[in-house]
């Protein structure tokens, strides 16, 4: 276990030093929604297809509402620890959220939808519906990304031209750019590569290694799902988010970025993923039924999730306080979810 673990470590450094430097040509916000996100989420895509495929419905759904519950808490937390704090290169005061109002929009709005549409379980219909909503975000990221650049551009042109006020103080480069892509680009994209590689290779092996640990110790398959699946699944993205908020504020910008992202990825993509297993397994009218527990998990999952984002919400940067307060919030969401009824078997 430790053998992969390690091998997960070296990718996700790789998959952060490509998102940081590709986040420069393509915007922070965008590599952190998008390639970061789904490449950070793999290891879960991987949980989700293998319990889905196999008749586990409830793993497969189970462990989606836990990794949303552990990164929406705990790993925002340790980000603002270290991003606010000397344990990164660059301490901010504060990590500016104000700009993420479309992922906290999409965030709130799938986490609510996805819960109602499981009121009666989910089905074919549901999974083209989640489908649908993860491109609906790639669409409207990808059209802010392209209305930020030309914002930026017109600002470069009135400062070349003399009228922007600040155009004094801005040194304009004579240098047309690169026509084609650069050495440093170039590093940045195989970085990328090589780390979504090392994730998706690590990944299951070092998933089959904790299962078979936890199930020697005798942790129940509820635990499993809800807990001890999403700290594997969400190792990359812990990782890569770690090393990106010791980078000052554009690492901790893309940090942000990647769990909001990934957080829609898994209301939307992830679960679509898990309904077409279903289909697979079980047919193309197969029902993930809403039985007790996954009613009590996605009930708990998506109230945190709402009261993780309600300082996001108030305020334009979030620093150390909340930071604690989201800490507070996992260790309650542990304590309530082995509170919950345990008799009934999660498949």
């Amino acid at each position: 276990m430790l053998l992969w673990l390690a091998e997960l470590t070296v990718a996700s450094f790789l998959l952060a030093y490509g998102a940081e430097h590709l986040s420069k040509k393509y915007g922070a916000k965008f590599i952190g929604r998008t390639l970061l996100s789904v490449a950070t989420t793999l290891p879960e895509i991987a949980i989700v297809i293998y319990a889905a495929a196999g008749g586990f419905y409830g793993t497969a759904i189970g462990a989606g509402l836990g990794s949303n519950l552990l990164m929406m808490t705990l790993g925002l937390s340790i980000m603002l620890l270290i991003a606010t704090t000397r344990l990164s290169k660059a301490p901010l005061k504060g990590v500016d959220v104000a700009t993420f109002k479309l992922d906290k929009i999409f965030l709130l709005a799938t986490a609510v939808i996805s819960a109602a549409l499981f009121i009666d379980g989910y089905n074919f219909i549901d999974g083209f519906i989640f489908a649908a909503m993860f491109a609906a975000y790639l669409v409207m990221a990808l059209m802010e990304m392209r209305a930020e650049k030309k914002g930026v551009k017109k600002i470069t042109q009135d400062k070349q031209v003399g009228n922007h006020p600040d155009h004094k103080v801005v040194k304009i480069e004579e240098s047309l750019p690169e026509k084609g892509p650069s050495k440093e680009m170039i590093k940045a994209v195989l970085a990328f590569a090589a780390g979504t590689a090392g994730i998706f290779l690590g990944a299951d092996p070092f998933i089959r290694s904790l299962e078979g640990f936890s199930i020697e110790v005798g942790i129940s398959i509820i635990d499993l799902a809800g807990i001890i699946s999403p700290i594997a699944g969400e190792m990359p993205e812990k990782i890569s988010m770690m090393l990106l908020a010791r980078k000052g504020a554009a690492g901790a910008s893309i940090a942000v970025a990647n769990v909001l992202g990934s957080k829609v990825l898994n209301n939307t993509l992830l679960l679509a993923v898990a309904v077409f297993g279903a289909m697979y397994h079980g047919g193309f009218y197969t029902n993930i039924e809403a039985n007790p527990i996954l009613q009590y998990q996605m009930i708990l999952v998506t109230t945190v999730t709402i009261l993780a984002l309600i300082p996001m919400f108030m305020k334009k940067e979030i620093g150390l306080k909340v930071g604690m307060y989201l800490a507070a919030l996992y260790i309650i969401s542990i304590f309530i979810m082995f509170l919950l009824p345990q008799d009934l078997a999660l498949h």
